[in-house]
């Protein structure tokens, strides 16, 4: 499998705009959005917006930076979740 992220800005309703689309194998997986300064101590991290299929969360995990983000992308992608609910694979 070969991530690719492509750099966009997302307009939310919040200064919450600098994004990454995620690409596996050329699908579109998830939208991952840096949160702004209004997060204070979550400021910088990079959060689930959106996940398709195995990427489909129903408490979106926010990351300390895009490669553990990318880390947690590949696990899910590959099958190794926790949780045992059935998510359609790619």
């Amino acid at each position: 499998m070969s991530l690719h992220l492509q750099r966009v800005r997302v307009a939310t309703t919040s200064p919450d705009t600098e994004s990454r689309l995620v690409f596996a194998d050329d699908f579109l997986v998830a939208v991952l959005v840096q949160l702004s300064d209004d997060h204070e101590d979550d400021a910088g991290m990079w959060f689930l917006e959106v996940g398709f299929g195995r990427l489909d969360h129903p408490m979106p995990p926010k990351f300390a930076n895009l490669d553990e983000a990318q880390d947690w992308i590949e696990q899910r992608l590959a099958g190794n979740q926790a949780s045992s609910t059935a998510i359609p694979a790619l």
